[in-house]
C-alpha cells in the first residue's frame, strides 16, 4: 500500500495536569510558566522530544511557543529557550498511579508547585510534583503494533481486539481513547472497552483503564498491575503480557484515521471495484470493495479516493474512472460539490462524474442531474468525537445544551439515513435545533444533519435551517453560521 500520506503517525501533543487539576501553561509574556489553567487549550499543549545526546533525558517543547522548558540550578523555570540546552533536559519518572515526576537531569531536583509558584527545586516528591498526562490529539485513531507492524481491529467472532491486519480498513480498525480518572481506556468501534485480560466489557472498570507511557516517540499502555498491553499469540490478541517494562512488543503508534466512505449512485447500487479496475455502481451490499478511503488536499480542498485493491481513482482515456493509480496526481483529484443530501464530483477534465447506463463511472457530464449525484456515507465513525477551535464538544452540566470549549469530550453515536446523519448523545437523546439557533441533546425524535467534508480531518455540519453548527465566544454549540469555515469546522 503506497504511503502518499495514508499512514501518518500522529504527533503526540499532551497537557500536564498537576495535583490541583490545573494545566502547565507556557505564557508568551516573559516566557513564564504557571499551572493556573483549568482546561487544555493551545498554551497548555506540549510535545515530548528525545534528548539529541541520545541519553535517557527528554525535552519538553511548548506547541504554542516552539520553545523549550528549562530549569536553572536555583530552581527557576521558564519556557524561553529556542534551542535545547543543558538546563532543558528532564528525566520522566513514572509513578505507580501512572502520574509523572519530572526531574532536572543536570541538577537532580523535582519540578512542581501550584499557580504561578512553579519551581524545580524540590528534593523530595510530594503531591505538588505529580503530573497527569492528558493527550491533546484527537482521540480517534488507528493503533499500530510497532513489533508486528500490524493494525489493531475488532474481531467480532472472537470477541477480541487483535493486531493482525495489514491495513486499517473498515470500521473495525477504529480505536477511541477515553480519558477517565486520569487514565485512558481503549474503546472499540462497538463502544466496548478493552480489559487487560483481552476481554471486551461495556463499562470502563479498573482493569480496562491504563496509564500512558512514552518511549522513543511511541506509546505504551500500563494496566493496574503494572503490566503492559501487547499483541499475544499467533492472532495478535491485545492483552496485558508478563512484562513490567515496555519493550518493542509493548509499543504502539497512533495513526491518523482518515474518513472511509461508501457511495451510492442513482441506480441505488454501491460504487465498487469488485469486478475489476473500472469503478462502477453495480453492487447491492457494502463490503471492502465498496469502501474507499477519502483524503482531502489541504491546499486545493480536492479529494482522492483510495480503494481496498490498492489504487486511487484516476481519470483515464475518454473520461473513464479506474482505481489503478499508485500515486496522487492531478488526475486522481476530484472537486466535491455539496448538494444537500447528495454530492457531485468534478474530475480534472472539468467535467462531472456520472453513472453510465452500464453502471460504470465516467467524467463526461457538463451539468449535474440525477446520474451525477451520489449519496456519500461515512462508515468509520459509528461513534463520534468533535473538536473545534476552542476545544471538544461535551454535554453542559445540568443542561440539555452542548459546550464547545472543553478539554474533555463526550462520545456521540451516529446513524445514517438517505444522505443525512442523526446524532445521539448521553442517555439516548438526539441532537436537535431549538429556537434562535440553539442545539440541544435531549430530543425524542432524530433530526437530520448534513455532513460536508470540507478540509482534511475537518467537516461542517449543516442543520435543517441551512445554517452550520459553530462554536464561539459563548462556548455553546449553535446552528447559526452562514459559511462552513473557521468556528464552523470540526475535527472528527
Amino acid at each position: 500500500m503506497p504511503t502518499n500520506g495514508l499512514h501518518q503517525v500522529l504527533k503526540i501533543q499532551f497537557g500536564l495536569v498537576n495535583d490541583t487539576d490545573r494545566y502547565l501553561t507556557a505564557e508568551s509574556f516573559g516566557f513564564k510558566v504557571n499551572a493556573s489553567a483549568p482546561s487544555l487549550k493551545r498554551k497548555q499543549m506540549w510535545v515530548l522530544e528525545p534528548d539529541p545526546g541520545q541519553g535517557t533525558a527528554v525535552l519538553f517543547r511548548s506547541s504554542h511557543l516552539g520553545r523549550y522548558l528549562s530549569a536553572e540550578e536555583d530552581g527557576r523555570v521558564a519556557c524561553e529557550a529556542e534551542r535545547p540546552g543543558r538546563d532543558c533536559r528532564f528525566l520522566v519518572l513514572p509513578q505507580p498511579d501512572g502520574r509523572w515526576v519530572l526531574q532536572s537531569e543536570p541538577h537532580g531536583r523535582f519540578f512542581g508547585g501550584t499557580e504561578d509558584q512553579l519551581s524545580c527545586f524540590a528534593t523530595a516528591i510530594t503531591p505538588a510534583e505529580l503530573w497527569t498526562v492528558h493527550l491533546a490529539i484527537h482521540p480517534q485513531a488507528h493503533l499500530l503494533s510497532v513489533s508486528r507492524r500490524r493494525y489493531a481491529h475488532l474481531c467480532p467472532q472472537e470477541d477480541e481486539i487483535a493486531a493482525d491486519s495489514n491495513t486499517p480498513w473498515g470500521v473495525d480498525a477504529l480505536v477511541t481513547l477515553i480519558f477517565q480518572n486520569r487514565q485512558y481506556c481503549l474503546k472499540s468501534c462497538d463502544s466496548r472497552y478493552l480489559r487487560s485480560d483481552g476481554r471486551l466489557v461495556w463499562e470502563p472498570e479498573a482493569r480496562a483503564r491504563y496509564t500512558l507511557e512514552f518511549k522513543a516517540g511511541k506509546l505504551a499502555f500500563k494496566d493496574c498491575d503494572g503490566r503492559y498491553l501487547a499483541p499475544v499469540g499467533p492472532a495478535g490478541t491485545l492483552r496485558a503480557g508478563r512484562n513490567t517494562r515496555p519493550g518493542k512488543d509493548e509499543l504502539f503508534d497512533l495513526e491518523e484515521s482518515h474518513p472511509q466512505v461508501v457511495l451510492v449512485a442513482a441506480n441505488h447500487r454501491y460504487v465498487s471495484v469488485r469486478q475489476g479496475v473500472n469503478v462502477s455502481a453495480n453492487q447491492d451490499e457494502e463490503l471492502d470493495h465498496e469502501t474507499f478511503l477519502m483524503q482531502i488536499d489541504q491546499e486545493t480542498k480536492k479529494c482522492t479516493f483510495y480503494s481496498s485493491t490498492g489504487g486511487y481513482w484516476t481519470l483515464v482515456t475518454h473520461g473513464g474512472i479506474q482505481a489503478t493509480a499508485t500515486q496522487v496526481s492531478a488526475n486522481t483529484m476530484f472537486e466535491m460539490e455539496w448538494r444537500g443530501r447528495r454530492v457531485a464530483l468534478k474530475a480534472s477534465n472539468g467535467r462531472y462524474v456520472c453513472m453510465k447506463k452500464n453502471g460504470q463511472l465516467a467524467a463526461i457530464s457538463d451539468f449535474v442531474g440525477e446520474d451525477e449525484e451520489f449519496i456519500l456515507k461515512l462508515i468509520n465513525r459509528p461513534i463520534l468525537v468533535l473538536r473545534g477551535l476552542d476545544g471538544f464538544v461535551c454535554h453542559r452540566r445540568g443542561s440539555n445544551q452542548l459546550d464547545t470549549n472543553r478539554s474533555v469530550y463526550d462520545v456521540f453515536h451516529l446513524s445514517f439515513s438517505d444522505g443525512a446523519y442523526q446524532i445521539r448523545g448521553r442517555g439516548g437523546g438526539f441532537w436537535h435545533t431549538g429556537s434562535h439557533g440553539s442545539v440541544c441533546s435531549d430530543g425524542e425524535r432524530a433530526e437530520d444533519f448534513l455532513f460536508e467534508f470540507r478540509e482534511r480531518g475537518r467537516l461542517a455540519i449543516r442543520a435543517r435551517s441551512g445554517k452550520y453548527l459553530r462554536g464561539g465566544a459563548s462556548g455553546l454549540l449553535r446552528a447559526d453560521a452562514d459559511a462552513p469555515a473557521g468556528v464552523a469546522l470540526w475535527e472528527y
